[in-house]
């Protein structure tokens, strides 16, 4: 079984673009033929009208209730950058962010500075921060402007209000604890804030930071245990490999694009039986509103699909985690297109595989926690309900 995320993949019409989809736009000749022998459908990844982060949108591909498991995108940010977690640690995600002289918020990414650059300034950081009071100060580079912060002390909590707005032309908000614990934390992080403003006051483009997703890792049922299966994660962006290692999936270290992904997933093919294949691209593009750069990705991944389809998967499914329209700049409430081929998937109907045709597909309108059921009935792995 492979379940291949095609991060942000669905898109609503753009009016610049005559009114078509990214999907609509985009010539997918590999993913129109699969179309054609597969079933296509929708679906909603929290609940219909709710706009889900990528750490809901995964809990729901992987079968699990994303109103009831709620992770924070800290947890997952610092497993995905290798980072150990310790009981009572307090992660969060953090991005360099560009800043006027008024303190408000001109870029959420600092112009995606690269790596390397990154690495410096969390070089920097560490280097000048290492405790507050009696709490331990951990940083981590992940990929472009993204960064970790871990905090590791006692009587620490998790119930904070994100320092980031969310979109530019805001000033970061303040870090408040919701209750006594978390208050403690607040106070944390408002001293490491001015410790690292003061540090990157300098800096042509990350001169602030943004944090959220303030969390401590959570108690839950392993990926492999639940369903009976080999699984492995084959992502190139922390987050990704955060989540998945959270919930018991192998996850190798890959490098490079969705090339070297699909190159990785031919090696391990006899090793496991599920993997999850995540191409983070398209959602970049989405967020940049970049609507002819996501119709490229689309067609690159188009262009590799032959590849993983001559490894003859069982059950291949094509989705997202959510939808990244470029007309919207950012994650949407829109349901995800599907589609999912396997000789006992059911009836194809599709000619395209886009936003219409999988309307009027044969699996409907359905909740993403619900694929996990169609993949391994589709695998022909789960058994009779009742007698």
């Amino acid at each position: 079984m492979v379940l291949c995320v095609v991060d942000g993949l669905g898109g609503i019409p753009h009016p610049d673009f005559g009114g078509k989809t990214e999907l609509e736009a985009a010539r997918t000749p590999n993913l129109d033929a699969l179309a054609k022998k597969s079933v296509l459908g929708l679906m909603t990844p929290v609940n219909h009208g709710i706009t889900p982060g990528s750490g809901p949108g995964h809990i729901a591909l992987f079968g699990y209730d994303p109103e009831e498991l709620v992770i924070g995108r800290g947890v997952l940010e610092a497993l995905g950058v290798g980072m150990e977690l310790k009981e009572g640690d307090v992660a969060a995600r953090a991005n360099f962010a560009t800043r006027n002289a008024e303190g408000i918020i001109t870029d959420r990414r600092a112009g995606r500075i690269s790596t390397e650059e990154c690495q410096r300034l969390v070089e920097k950081l560490q280097q000048h921060v290492q405790k507050i009071e009696d709490v331990e100060i951990l940083l981590k580079p992940g990929k472009e402007h993204r960064f970790v912060l871990v905090l590791r002390g006692k009587g620490l909590g998790d119930h904070l209000k994100d320092t980031d707005p969310q979109k530019e032309g805001l000033p970061p908000y303040e870090p408040k604890g919701f209750d006594e614990p978390s208050e403690k934390t607040a106070r944390i992080v408002r001293a490491f804030l001015e410790k690292a403003a003061s540090l990157l006051e300098d800096e042509p483009k990350a001169n602030a930071i943004l944090l959220r997703g303030f969390s401590q890792s959570p108690v839950l049922e392993k990926f492999p245990e639940r369903y009976g299966v080999r699984a492995l994660a084959i992502a190139i962006y922390p987050m990704y490999k955060g989540i998945a290692r959270l919930f018991g999936f192998d996850t190798p270290d890959v490098e490079g694009d969705l090339r070297n992904e699909i190159e990785l997933l031919k090696a391990k093919w006899s090793d496991y039986d599920f993997f999850f294949l995540h191409y983070k691209d398209t959602d970049k593009a989405g967020e940049d509103g970049d609507f002819l750069r996501k119709v490229q990705c689309i067609e690159y991944f188009d262009s590799l699909l032959p590849e993983i389809l001559a490894l003859s998967p069982d059950v291949l499914v094509i989705t997202g985690d959510h939808s990244t329209p470029a007309l919207l700049r950012g994650h949407s409430w829109h349901p995800s297109p599907v589609l999912i081929h396997s000789p006992y998937g059911g009836v194809p109907t599709g000619e395209r595989f886009t936003e219409k045709e999988c309307t009027r597909g044969y699996l409907g309108h359905f909740p993403a926690k619900a694929l996990m059921s169609l993949m391994l009935s589709a695998a022909l792995r789960l058994g009779k309900f009742g007698a």
